[in-house]
């Protein structure tokens, strides 16, 4: 029996594509101090694909604001490098966001060692 071959949607491609070639282009073109060590974490993009929410990790959590504020800044030259890579008609306004995830699961992994260790601390104080 032959399995169907999923099918992805053209936004969910489309978004995958994004996602490495902004990276790529934040990594070798843009020489803005204020944006350090970032990732895309991940990219939403409208079902038209006129729009992108362009999801930004920043290593440094203190200079988190600054680096948005410069990808922001810089985002009409990563839609022109889009244009010339991608060879697409339209390329979507690009709005950066912080994504606070993987911050957010560190803060828990670390709350949760915490309660780890102080059970065990309980445990032999009560020995």
């Amino acid at each position: 029996m032959k399995r169907p071959m999923r099918q992805y949607k053209r936004s969910a491609r489309f978004n995958s594509l994004l996602q490495e070639e902004i990276s790529d282009i934040i990594r070798t073109r843009l020489r803005d101090p204020r944006i350090g060590f970032v990732s895309i974490t991940h990219v939403e993009t409208t079902e038209d694909l006129r729009s992108a929410r362009i999801f930004v990790s920043v290593f440094d959590e203190t200079a988190e604001t600054e680096a948005i504020e410069a990808l922001r800044n810089a985002s009409g030259l990563i839609r022109n490098q889009l244009l010339h890579r991608l060879r697409i008609r339209r390329v979507p306004e690009l709005k950066f966001f912080p994504d606070r995830n993987i911050a957010h699961s560190i803060h828990i992994s670390q709350v949760l060692d915490s309660l780890k260790d102080d059970e065990t601390h309980e445990e032999s104080d009560q020995s």
